[in-house]
């Protein structure tokens, strides 16, 4: 069974290449830190697969957390500290995974690439 992880960006906030990388590598390091040793192996040995996606907004943002948390996936949700961009607070990722392609998808598939 292959496994994935998928970062989710907020698109309406603006940021800069730079700082979307860095978004995403926080909200990966933090996702593969709630995962079980079972699913981390597991993406270990199938190459680490990521994708980017996009949301137009908080609210989706949120809405796509709260159902992976549901879901019992990995999950997890940065808000930024505001140095350098964007507002203090502001959620800007959520890292799904690693977990099995097949659950992943059921939550992500609809979402469009960044």
């Amino acid at each position: 069974m292959p496994f994935k992880q998928a970062l989710v960006i907020r698109n309406d906030l603006g940021m800069g290449k730079g700082k979307i990388a860095a978004q995403c590598a926080h909200a990966s390091l933090q996702a593969y830190l709630q995962s079980k040793d079972s699913q981390r192996k597991g993406w270990m040995q199938s190459g680490q697969e990521k994708v980017v996606l996009k949301v137009q907004g908080e609210k989706e943002l949120l809405a796509i957390f709260n159902q992976a948390k549901k879901s019992g996936l990995p999950t997890a949700l940065i808000q930024d500290a505001g140095h350098t961009q964007i507002a203090p607070g502001s959620k800007t990722v959520v890292g799904i995974g690693p977990c099995e392609e097949e659950e992943l998808d059921r939550i992500t598939g609809e979402l469009k690439l960044l």
